[in-house]
């Protein structure tokens, strides 16, 4: 969604809309924009995908069930503003 003026390292992003800052240090030197596909683990972007790759893996994720649930609850619980 956008890369925090004041804190260049972060980036705030919405996944499934839950809204939360991610750490995007690893990703130094590349291209980010808003609307962008990030793959993230907890808490830290770990590359930029494309939507196909986007939707492969929320459809992995979902393909698993209750731990894809577990883990959007335990993502929502983390949210730092209301969508």
């Amino acid at each position: 969604m956008e890369i925090l003026s004041d804190r260049p390292d972060l980036a705030k992003v919405d996944v499934c809309g839950v809204r939360r800052a991610i750490n995007i240090g690893l990703l130094e030197g590349e291209a980010l924009v808003p609307g962008d596909w990030i793959l993230i683990h907890v808490g830290f972007a770990l590359s930029k995908i494309d939507e196909a790759e986007a939707k492969s893996a929320m459809d992995f994720l979902e393909s698993i069930g209750q731990a894809y649930e577990d883990e959007i609850a335990a993502l929502r619980q983390s949210m730092i503003e209301q969508g």
